[in-house]
């Protein structure tokens, strides 16, 4: 069964470190990103997708045009990788779908819309290492020379140079997961990274649901939203940490001052 319902606290800690030893290493390490979402209902659909209409035909536009209008100096490379991670960070809509190495950064964001107190919340964990053994043969071969679990933008420059080359690779949907630039301290706290698919219109849970071993979803019942929040606030996992600056700062303040009912 990939969908666990926790009860308490606990439960939930030993949930996001399950499966997190690693024998070879003789350490505590997961192989898995974690997304939080603050209704369950909500499906891993990038922002492109949710864009509507005919989505997969601006995503190029919506590229180029970015590229195009923003300052020449945002970026360290002029490359399709480097524009796509910081447009994704600026809020354009794009395929890339946001997750985190730390399971209580992806809590956080399970918890922290006071507005979703009346539904369940989740995290999603999938097993990266697994996903990467469904990629095309020469970008396994990329992380195999690296010794590598996740891609960088430097490792796919000389492989895959536009989302068109991307899409031809395989004839099967696959997903990559991608460690972007350091471009400012957020991606650097949130502990980030983003996954991106081969096919623009593929919403992520409907791929894993035929790969059911990669992925569990554990589910934060309404009731024990305000504990965890509460427990994760104490922990200083915040926004006030999480999204530096008086934009985080302001929203930290707002919700410790919220109401709880």
């Amino acid at each position: 069964m990939n969908e666990y319902i926790v009860k308490s606290w606990n439960e939930l800690q030993e949930k996001l470190f399950e499966n997190s030893w690693n024998p070879s290493l003789g350490r505590f390490r997961s192989k898995f990103a974690f997304r939080g979402l603050s209704d369950v209902d909500y499906k891993l659909e990038t922002t492109l997708i949710r864009l509507g209409g005919d989505y997969a035909s601006l995503e190029n536009h919506l590229l180029r045009n970015f590229s195009k209008y923003a300052h020449q100096n945002v970026v360290e490379l002029d490359s399709m990788w480097h524009w796509l991670s910081i447009a994704q960070h600026h809020g354009l809509p794009t395929r890339l779908l946001d997750w985190t190495y730390s399971p209580y950064v992806a809590t956080h964001f399970a918890t922290a819309n006071i507005e979703k107190y009346d539904v369940d919340g989740v995290v999603w964990a999938v097993n990266y290492v697994k996903a990467n053994e469904l990629v095309p043969k020469i970008l396994r071969e990329v992380l195999e020379r690296e010794g590598a679990n996740v891609f960088t933008v430097k490792m796919l420059l000389d492989h895959v140079k536009s989302l068109k080359e991307l899409d031809e690779l395989s004839r099967k949907d696959f997903v990559l997961f991608i460690e972007p630039p350091s471009i400012d301290d957020r991606f650097i706290n949130q502990f980030a990274f983003f996954s991106i698919s081969s096919n623009s219109k593929l919403v992520l849970n409907n791929w894993l649901e035929l790969h059911s071993d990669l992925w569990i979803k554990i589910v934060i019942p309404k009731e024990l939203k305000w504990e965890i929040r509460d427990k994760l606030d104490q922990v200083n996992i915040t926004e006030r940490v999480l999204f530096p600056g008086l934009d985080g700062l302001g929203q930290w303040l707002k919700r410790q001052y919220s109401s709880t009912t």
